[in-house]
């Protein structure tokens, strides 16, 4: 890792044949102001997170601080069923949410649901899913989107969110100013602004293991492969193959959301299958990119300022005359 970025930086190496004591030092002035080799470009990786397999382990969770060396979030209930760690922030890249669709009278709470006894004590999976006769719980592991066109990378007013050569959306701490642009811009509330050094995290999709050809903790911990990490384009063929599952199975209200873009966002590298309504989920129906709003904040700023110019030319022109 290190002589791969000494090479990307032009640094001197033990295997470089020995240089003079003034080019040495004229190197080492130099090399802050020196672009170093861009990484050659890779096919687009993501998530596809099945919540119908989730089980709510937090495996995910638990290996992503791990490996990213996080703090803990402490012990305390949210009230929230069994969800203790509440929503993403910058020290919780993943999130397990808990959705419980349950009644009092021991009628599910979830629509179209046409049995009018009580819920069943044995149920079959496919019963589960498509709400035939039992009440059910929905999990789905929460992260960051990387979205193809992130608007938190386009408000960032230093460029410490790029895209890496794998095209997620990636945030470099020692560029980040802690302006919070970011965070204002993101429509699914994932970026947060650390409490301990005051700058921006999330998910960076396991950026460091992704360079030695692994695959990212929180994948790799999953035990029933509702995460999945590889090619955007190979988890799309693979999510629709199981939508087409499920729909054979008797679950027509299976969709993939975030796979397409929409009339007001772009698609997502990390995206879901859900069997409910987005905002069940906490997701955004149909989420929106602030930048779109642009082109009127434009063009009023143009008119406004060509009326202000006309107005001072007016009074001078009264004056003068």
């Amino acid at each position: 890792m290190v002589i791969r970025e000494l090479e990307l930086a032009g640094l001197p190496q033990a295997s470089d044949p020995p240089i003079g004591p003034l080019s040495a030092l004229l190197r080492r002035l130099t090399w802050p102001f020196r672009r170093g080799r861009a990484p050659q470009p890779h096919p687009a990786t993501g998530f596809y997170t099945d919540t119908t397999v989730c089980i709510g382990c937090k495996a995910c969770e638990v290996a992503c601080k791990q490996w990213n060396q996080l703090a803990a979030d402490g012990l305390n209930w949210s009230g929230n069923s069994y969800d203790n760690t509440a929503e993403l922030s910058a020290t919780s890249w993943r999130h397990v949410k808990f959705i419980e669709q349950f009644a009092a009278n021991g009628r599910p709470t979830y629509p179209d649901h046409a049995d009018s006894g009580a819920p069943s004590r044995e149920v079959t999976l496919d019963q589960l899913l498509s709400g035939g006769g039992a009440d059910r719980w929905l999990m789905m592991s929460d992260v960051c989107k990387h979205c193809v066109a992130a608007p938190c990378q386009h408000a960032c007013p230093t460029g410490a969110i790029i895209y890496n050569e794998f095209a997620n959306v990636y945030i470099q701490r020692d560029i980040c100013n802690g302006c919070s642009y970011c965070i204002a811009a993101c429509p699914f509330g994932v970026i947060t602004r650390s409490d301990f050094d005051g700058h921006s995290h999330k998910c960076t999709l396991c950026y460091d293991r992704q360079r030695d050809g692994l695959v990212p903790a929180c994948a790799k911990a999953c035990p029933t492969a509702s995460i999945q990490f590889g090619p955007v384009d190979e988890l799309r063929d693979r999510a629709r193959k199981r939508i087409e599952e499920l729909h054979a199975r008797g679950v027509p209200e299976a969709y993939l959301y975030g796979d397409e873009p929409g009339e007001t966002y772009s698609e997502l590298h990390s995206f879901y299958l859900l069997i409910d309504r987005p905002a069940i989920y906490g997701l955004p129906e149909a989420p929106f990119n602030p930048w779109l709003h642009l082109i009127g904040d434009y063009m009023r700023t143009i008119v406004s300022g060509l009326a202000t110019v006309a107005a001072i030319l007016a009074v001078l022109f009264l004056q003068g005359s």
